[in-house]
């Protein structure tokens, strides 16, 4: 060990070393960026704005929107830099702050996204109790809940990443910094901070994947026990826009950069997409707020 030089930073490759495709990919992927920052930064003012917006699955919804947000802004803006750079490297320090935020935000929204599972199961199954059951205070504990869970996952696997010497190949065979590519390039033993981040994600795995799965159970049980067609209908469009988030990222590839490409830029563009178009009160609270400021522009 004391004959290998300590690295200080590592070279991303990126999607391609291709001048004019980085130029092509860059123009694709800035779009995108601004597209997912205006889509959710709409949902959250949209439903601030907006008091028949103030109910528990708006108020999941807001979370999931800033959450986007911050996901994308992880690791795109270095990608874009990147681009249009002739030296793509990043401090290992900062590749390891990369994988910090890139572990909470992914966890975090796994989490969120089984607190809206049971938020529609309690609205579709036990509609009468629904005000009683998805109360504020319990609103305000799921949420802060699931970015807590966020944030001690990614906190621990990230410590014990800190501990890591790297003494060469510098190389990441990707666009962003992510702990399972850190690995291989380290020269300490990484077979604890494998066996943590696996254990890690399972665990997560377990808490908010069953309450996912029990919570669509009992709504598509509820539905098909609705006799008339219109009932039935009626019921699935409560829980569709976000039955579509939630089976979404399920179809990625299993390439490793596709899947990040996936998880950590297009579902952030989509979630947006789907909860706007689909959902009727979003769609009736903008037409609000439009009609709003044409009254306020007209009496200037």
């Amino acid at each position: 060990m004391k004959n290998l030089s300590i690295i200080d930073e590592f070279v991303l490759l990126g999607l391609s070393t291709d001048p004019d495709t980085q130029t092509m990919l860059f123009v694709l992927f800035l779009g995108i960026y601004l597209l997912t920052l205006m889509g959710n930064l709409m949902m959250i003012l949209v439903i601030r704005a907006d008091p028949h917006l103030h109910t528990p699955m708006y108020f999941f919804l807001g979370h999931l929107s800033f959450l986007d947000m911050c996901y994308s802004s992880v690791t795109v803006p270095k990608m874009l830099q990147n681009f249009l750079s002739q030296k793509k490297t990043i401090s290992v320090w900062g590749c390891i702050t990369q994988s910090f935020f890139f572990i909470f935000s992914g966890g975090t929204e796994g989490c969120l996204l089984s607190a809206m599972a049971y938020d529609r199961y309690a609205a579709i199954c036990h509609p009468l109790l629904y005000t009683v059951i998805m109360n504020g205070p319990l609103c305000t504990t799921m949420v802060s809940a699931a970015w807590l869970m966020g944030f001690l996952n990614s906190l621990v696997n990230n410590l014990c990443a800190q501990s890591l010497q790297f003494c060469g190949p510098n190389i990441i065979s990707h666009f962003s910094c992510e702990l399972p590519s850190l690995f291989p390039l380290s020269c300490s033993d990484t077979m604890p901070n494998t066996i943590l981040l696996a254990g890690s994600t399972a665990f997560l795995g377990l808490v908010t994947l069953p309450p996912i799965l029990f919570s669509y159970s009992k709504i598509i049980l509820a539905i098909l026990s609705i006799s008339s067609s219109k009932g039935q209908g009626k019921a699935f469009s409560t829980c569709s826009s976000h039955l579509t988030v939630v089976l979404f990222p399920s179809s990625g590839s299993v390439l490793e950069q596709v899947v990040s490409i996936q998880y950590g830029v297009i579902t952030s563009l989509v979630n947006p997409l789907i909860y706007s178009f689909k959902n009727k009160e979003v769609k009736a609270a903008l037409q609000r707020i439009l009609r709003q400021q044409i009254r306020v522009s007209g009496k200037k």
